[in-house]
């Protein structure tokens, strides 16, 4: 077995100073140093959670965008540790040991990390665990720098609005806390329009909301883009659910044409006590224990109906162990002729929320 090398203090100073494109390639040499792991490579989700697509390393064939190599991870080792989140190990054919490692930052599944090593003890699975973890860190950081990541998700074609849309959400569709575990995503990825989500957690409370504005094309992504900027800025002015509900009806009705409806909600973490205001949007649903069941919430009108509007924030609370889903209408569109919803959500009920939002 090869020396120590690079441990992972001078792994994360090294991605530091290499470019934002090198940066797996640092991290791939940290295994093949330590422990002379061989076919390293990193594997990260695509766009629409369908395919795992392979990034290739620096001065290897194929490193041309479009050239990369997607594996459908549906039944694969890759799916089993993306649901998992547990590093599996398995003989590779020729006497050294396969490793398939999660790469997550707070419950954003990123990918995995993909190695073979003569043999694997417990130090190597830990060494291994831990480079896949720094990996994760690093990958956050760095695409923002490069649209390397971005090149590679988009396995199929993206219409503009869904473009627009992308960029509107929040930078990472998942967040894995002590209180809490949250986690969204849309449906279909790469063809969207007016679908968004937000949240936010600050000292004692997380603020979520989901909207959708009206159409399904590029000016509904505008319209949307307007609407969850006025709630921004007034979560970031330190308003509660009502005056972000009404940040948001007066932007539409101010600098745009068309409605949106919207959820919002402030979720107190110590006490599980949520405040909600519901903008014409269909009802959350909440599982407590084997019992699904909608939250019939007053519904008040959507944001940008031309009319004098009054919003209500009403109360309901969460319990340890509670499941609230949250779904824009053409969800219910979309599952209501394919798809039994509370049968999904119940049998599901034992999955990673990370990938209930994408089945």
């Amino acid at each position: 077995m090869a020396g120590e090398g690079l441990g992972l203090d001078e792994v994360l100073r090294a991605a530091e100073d290499a470019a934002p494109v090198e940066s797996v390639d640092v991290v791939a040499r940290n295994p093949e140093k330590r422990f002379s792991a061989t076919g390293v490579s990193f594997l990260f989700v695509d766009l629409i959670g369908q395919e795992a697509v392979r990034l290739p390393r620096a001065g290897k064939a194929g490193r041309a965008r479009g050239e990369t190599e997607r594996v459908e991870p549906a039944g694969s080792v890759y799916d089993r540790v993306l649901r998992s989140q547990l590093l599996h190990q398995e003989d590779d054919g020729e006497g050294g040991c396969r490793a398939v490692v999660p790469v997550t930052n707070r419950g954003d599944r990123i990918g995995v990390l993909d190695l073979v090593v003569p043999h694997a003890n417990e130090r190597v699975r830990d060494a291994v665990a831990h480079a896949a973890h720094a990996l994760a860190y690093i990958v956050v950081t760095d695409r923002r720098f490069t649209d390397l990541y971005h090149w590679g998700r988009r396995t199929t074609a993206v219409s503009l609005a869904a473009e627009i849309q992308h960029q509107l959400l929040p930078s990472v569709s998942c967040c894995e806390a002590a209180q809490f575990t949250l986690a969204c995503g849309l449906v279909p990825a790469d063809d969207i329009g007016g679908d968004t989500y937000d949240y936010a957690l600050n000292q004692d409370r997380l603020y979520l909301s989901i909207t959708d504005a009206m159409g399904h094309d590029t000016a509904s992504a505008m319209l949307a883009t307007l609407t969850v900027n006025a709630l921004r800025r007034a979560r970031r002015a330190a308003e509660g659910v009502l005056g972000q509900a009404h940040a948001a009806h007066e932007a539409i009705t101010e600098h745009a044409r068309g409605t949106a409806t919207g959820q919002l909600l402030c979720v107190t973490l110590g006490t599980g006590e949520c405040q909600l205001v519901n903008a014409g949007h269909p009802w959350p649903l909440r599982r407590r224990g084997a019992r699904l069941e909608e939250l019939a919430v007053k519904i008040n009108l959507p944001f940008g109906v031309p009319v004098p509007v009054t919003y209500e924030a009403q109360r309901f609370d969460l319990q340890p162990g509670d499941r609230l889903v949250l779904l824009t209408d053409g969800m219910t569109e979309r599952c209501s002729a394919a798809v039994d919803l509370p049968a999904l959500i119940h049998d599901t009920r034992d999955e990673r929320p990370a990938k209930r939002s994408a089945l």
